[in-house]
Formats: structure tokens, sequence, C-alpha cells
């Protein structure tokens, strides 16, 4: 029984008592030395699962993406991105306040860029424009509801931009989420993605932390700028110990979460003034639209009076992220605080 019913998001997640016992116990030394074991062994262990030569321990997924995106191109050069994304909305603009890069955002139905357009947000060699530097794809999709797209998806994008020589980042933050959602391995979205980068501080449960994916070159060019925007870390190891449990130990369990999305959002879907679409529902975020002015702000404080917290994402829409510290009674918590709240509308 919690206390609390906290659905803001899965960054919420209270470590395990096997992390935190991992983390009295790391081996450490100085990680921008490269000598401190844990860390190597965690960095080494997420290669592996994506199917890349080398890792980089970094302190966010916001981090994560800007060493990619940084190492992968010159100032003067432009990113095409999906217009919804993370880096595009929620990272303060680092690519280009400290890469000097140019975005440009595209709209899609998903949040997924199809290769059609990738091929129209191709620079052509022209002295006036500025050149293509990487393309960035998002899975799961934040903005779009936690959706998930295909290997294949990935795949017929980055043919597009490799053969116009440009490199593929993936935003890969809930990756093991789309994974698990699936039914694929992860390397399988990671496989085509020059560069790759996933969270073990969100659904995974650890306290702090993302890993950087790619090629050694491309990994030594990303601690350098990991370096330069403050991210050399030293005895790390003590919370990189943790991120070593979330993948041994969490990923298989993130089905939970989607499950539980799942009985929310078809709750949701039968109270009036509240709309879903179900078929986003894919992993473990809910977002619906509420339909009444100023109705996400009363239901966020309506909800918070019946020690439920949820998160407006807008004037009239609502973001819940399930986790492991969400379960099956805490939806029918929230449930009823929603019912409660919308009747009569």
């Amino acid at each position: 029984m919690h206390d609390i019913v906290d659905l803001r998001s899965d960054t919420l997640t209270l470590p395990t008592p096997e992390m935190r016992e991992a983390m009295a116990r790391a081996e450490v030394g100085d990680d921008v030395w490269e000598e401190d074991p844990t860390v190597k062994r965690l960095e080494a262990m997420a290669a592996e699962r994506l199917g890349k030569e080398a890792g980089l321990f970094v302190a966010s997924g916001t981090m994560g993406n800007l060493v990619s995106v940084v190492a992968q191109t010159r100032p003067g050069q432009e990113v095409v991105l999906d217009l919804d994304s993370h880096i595009f909305n929620y990272e303060v603009a680092g690519s280009a306040v400290i890469g000097n890069v140019q975005m440009r955002p595209v709209r899609t139905a998903r949040g997924f860029l199809a290769p059609e357009q990738i091929r129209e947000a191709l620079r052509p060699p022209n002295i006036h424009v500025p050149e293509t530097g990487l393309v960035c794809v998002e899975n799961t999709h934040n903005r779009h509801g936690g959706t998930c797209c295909t290997p294949e998806e990935i795949a017929a994008v980055a043919a597009v931009a490799h053969g116009a020589g440009v490199p593929v980042h993936l935003d890969g933050a809930r990756i093991f989420n789309a994974a698990v959602a699936l039914g694929r391995p992860a390397r399988d979205f990671a496989r085509h993605a020059d560069s790759v980068t996933f969270c073990v501080s969100k659904g995974l449960a650890a306290p702090v932390g993302s890993v950087v994916c790619g090629a050694a070159a491309f990994v030594a060019r990303a601690r350098r700028i990991r370096k330069m925007v403050g991210g050399g870390m030293r005895q790390v190891g003590v919370v990189a110990a943790a991120g070593i449990v979330a993948i041994e130990r969490m990923v298989d369990r993130l089905a939970e979460d989607h499950a539980n999305a799942r009985a929310l959002a078809a709750g949701i879907a039968r109270l009036p003034g509240l709309s879903v679409d179900l078929a986003s529902v894919q992993t473990n975020i809910v977002i619906f639209a509420v339909d009444r002015p100023s109705g996400a702000a009363e239901l966020v404080a309506g909800c918070a009076s019946r020690k439920v917290k949820i998160h407006a994402i807008g004037p009239a829409s609502i973001r819940c992220v399930t986790h492991k510290d969400v379960d099956a009674d805490d939806i029918a918590r929230t449930l009823d605080a929603l019912r409660e709240i919308t009747r009569g509308w």
C-alpha cells in the first residue's frame, strides 16, 4: 500500500534494496581517468545489450543526447528530428548553444520520421543552406504517449540517411520499454543507429544516469564532450552499480507497467469529459485530453487532495506514467479519484 500514488513520471522511481546494497559495496576509481571498474562494467554491459562497440556513462538522458549530437556534427550543420521530440522541446537548446547546430523539426503523425520525410528534409548541396549533419529518432516517444516504432522503421529511416552520408542518433531513453512491448531485443532497435542513449533512471529504477553507446571512435569523441560539459563524475561507480542492477533485474518487469498503463487508459476512456487514444498506449505512458475549460488544472488539484499526483502537460492535457512504485491498487485509486472529480461533468 502506497500512501501517495505518484504518476507524474517514471523518473520518480526509488532504487530497490538490491540497488542500494550494490551501491554501498561498489568498487570505485576515477572515471575521468577511466579507472572506475564498476562504471567500465556498466558501459560494457550496455554496449553488449545494444550491439555496439563501446558505452559511456553520463549523468542524464539530456547529457547523453547532447554529447551524441555534438560528437557527430560540426558547427553550422543541421539536425533533422521530430517536432515533438525530447531533444527539440526539453533539452534547453543545448545542441544549438553548445554544438552550434540548427534544428530542423518535422511534424509527424506518431512521433516517428518516415523515410520520405527524411528525403525531403535532407539538404541539397547548396551554398545558401546548412548541411544536414544528423538525423535523430526517439523510441519510445514521450509526447506521443509512449508509442513505439519497430526496428524495421528505424532501419528504413537509417537507409535514407546513410545513403546521403548522414549518421543517425537514437534517443532510446525508454528503449527497453519498446523492446518489452514489441517482444524484440533492444539491440534490434539500435542496430541501424550510429549512436544510441538510454536511461537507467526511468522505468529501470536506478537513481541517476544514462548510457551512450556506439562505435569506439564515436564514444571517444563523446567522452571528450562529456568532460567539456562538466560530466566527469570521478568515483561514479557508486551510482553505476545501481545501473548494473537495473539492466540485469528490471527490464522484464516493465511489462507490469505496461499492463497498468493499459488498465488506467481503459478506465479513463469510460469517464465523462476525458478522452484517450487507446491504440497509442503501447508502453507505460498515458496521455489524455480534458474537454473542459481549466479541466486539467482541476484534475491535478483534485487528485492531489486525494493523494494522487498527476501532471498537466498543457491546459487540456494530462500525462500519467506508470512505473515500479505504482501497482494495480494504485491504478484503481487513481481511477476512483478521477471518477469522483469528473462526476457531473
